[in-house]
């Protein structure tokens, strides 16, 4: 006979704050309905995991004894998916919660998921004890299975163990008796089977003598009936006393297959009544655990839903201020962006009108030094190295010069004069003195053909530049300028041989000059100089 797991195997001794769980406890054994509810409670209320399980497993428990195996399966099943199995402080209510889904497997006939629970519900035992006890369950299911070898080979195994005279000896050894005669029926079982009610009567074990009473009735049912009869008596005796409506039915029933037609009428009634009012029973207890579930779930619906509405309406008051703190903070952030940005503007603008001032000033700066400085440098090199010198001659040269100056601050374009090639011989030849020659290559009106004016200009003052240079810096006595054209491009050639480009040598305003306008001209320009050696300077330019 299986042993009956009590709800202290369950209960755990840890006390919880929880006055949900601490009602739920109060009631077990008194009022069911209670117990389940606030159990119930328990379990879809608390945020302690453990607790939920707890409340879980209690409340299969509380279906189990009541008949509603389904139900009590669907609540161990929910309460394991909050137990870890790797928590050893989870293990008792682990092995409480596969025990049951093996006990209520097996009273549906699910033998083998009874046995795989079992072994589950083993591994978090670690009292030998309580091992032997669901050893015992297990060895039951495989007799119920008709798997009655296995059966045995696990009975034999625990008998060795347990502790003889005690209650669990008696209950592993009238289970064998009774499966070693299921499976040999000429097997002789009554001596094991009334050794293990002795031992139950000496420890008043009353669930233990009903056991064994039910086994020696199925055992003389077909050898010796009288006796089967009076034991089938004593079992409903012992099942009124124990208030087990399921053992009365199974004793009346042999009482009624067993027993005269007098006692057959006698006890038919009783039982009809008995089974009726216990299918009832289960019936009521199953509506009303799903009941009292559904009103807990529509509670705890109807309060999420109070508190959704509360928690909309909180929303919507937040949503709003949150809205017009938006709108402040947006409001002030474009101020803000608004502000700086018009200072960068003004900041940009203020920035390009100095740069347009300070542009202004240096392309002024570099049209007084080309016009003014190197002009005025140009008539003094030509008053000091023409011996006769035209005054009308020299006053018209100053005229220009004067006329240009004029016209720097109002950059008027240079008044159409002689051709290129003339304008440009006569700059380099009012540099040629006494100690100094000057050749000249290539500078045919042919070689300007195509040349832009403004190309022109820009040469025309390079020209001069380097030949003020020339005549302040360089101590040369020859110096040669070829023009020339070479893939498109107009090159200039000049070299003399004076001093050379010191080795510290670094441009000066009017070099600058000259490089800012060869980079307008998109040309290049290159150096090469010995100090002593003289030096060279080749210079090109794309035609346009």
């Amino acid at each position: 006979m299986k042993k009956k797991v009590s709800r202290a195997d369950v209960i755990k001794s840890r006390v919880y704050n929880s006055p949900d769980y601490k009602k739920a406890q109060s009631f077990l054994g008194r009022n069911t309905d209670s117990a389940f509810y606030y159990f119930n409670k328990v379990a879809t209320s608390s945020k302690d995991g453990f607790q939920v399980a707890l409340g879980y497993t209690n409340m299969g428990l509380i279906q189990s004894q009541a008949g509603d195996y389904y139900g009590a399966q669907e609540s161990m099943l929910h309460a394991l998916k909050f137990l870890d199995e790797s928590n050893p402080t989870h293990y008792s209510c682990l092995a409480s919660a596969y025990n049951e889904l093996a006990a209520t497997s097996s009273r549906l006939q699910n033998y083998d998921v009874a046995i795989s629970y079992y072994d589950r519900a083993f591994k978090f035992v670690r009292q030998r004890d309580y091992q032997l006890i669901l050893l015992n369950n297990k060895a039951l299911a495989y007799q119920k299975k008709k798997n009655y070898r296995e059966a045995l080979n696990i009975y034999q195994m625990i008998l060795r163990e347990a502790k003889k005279g005690g209650v669990e000896y008696a209950r592993m050894l009238s289970n064998r008796a009774r499966t070693m005669w299921l499976w040999r029926p000429k097997y002789n079982a009554a001596p094991e089977m009334l050794s293990a009610l002795r031992i139950r009567m000496d420890n008043h074990d009353l669930w233990g003598q009903n056991a064994s009473y039910a086994h020696l009735a199925d055992f003389y049912s077909n050898r010796r009936p009288d006796s089967a009869l009076i034991y089938a008596d004593k079992r409903y005796d012992i099942a009124r006393r124990l208030g087990s409506p399921d053992d009365q039915i199974e004793a009346l029933q042999k009482l009624i297959r067993l027993g005269s037609a007098q006692g057959a009428k006698l006890y038919f009634p009783i039982y009809q009544q008995l089974n009726d009012s216990l299918q009832g029973a289960r019936n009521a207890a199953k509506n009303q655990f799903a009941l009292i579930r559904y009103e807990a779930a529509k509670s705890k619906a109807d309060n999420l839903k109070l508190q959704k509405e509360n928690a909309d309406k909180r929303y919507e008051i937040i949503r709003q201020r949150v809205l017009l703190y938006a709108v402040i903070a947006l409001c002030a952030i474009a101020a803000i962006i608004a502000l700086f940005w018009y200072r960068r503007r003004r900041e940009a603008q203020e920035r390009k009108i100095r740069e347009a001032v300070k542009e202004n000033q240096l392309r002024t700066s570099k049209k007084v030094h080309d016009v003014v400085a190197n002009g005025l440098y140009r008539i003094m090199a030509e008053v000091e190295h023409r011996n006769a010198l035209d005054k009308d001659e020299l006053l018209d040269k100053i005229d220009v010069l004067y006329q240009q100056s004029r016209d720097i601050s109002y950059e008027k374009p240079e008044r159409e004069g002689h051709k290129p090639h003339e304008k440009i011989a006569m700059l380099i030849k009012s540099f040629v003195g006494e100690d100094t020659k000057v050749l000249i290559a290539g500078n045919s009106e042919a070689l300007w053909a195509d040349v832009q004016r403004d190309q022109i200009d820009q040469l025309e003052h390079i020209i001069q530049e380097l030949m003020v240079n020339m005549t302040k810096h360089s101590c040369a006595s020859m110096v040669v300028i070829r023009f020339a054209r070479e893939d498109g491009n107009l090159t200039l050639h000049y070299s003399d041989n004076g001093v050379g480009l010191p080795a510290d040598f670094r441009m000066g305003n009017g070099l600058s000059n000259t490089g800012s306008r060869i980079n307008d001209l998109t040309g290049t320009i290159s150096f090469d100089s010995s100090t002593g050696k003289g030096l060279r300077i080749r210079i090109s330019f794309p035609i346009r």
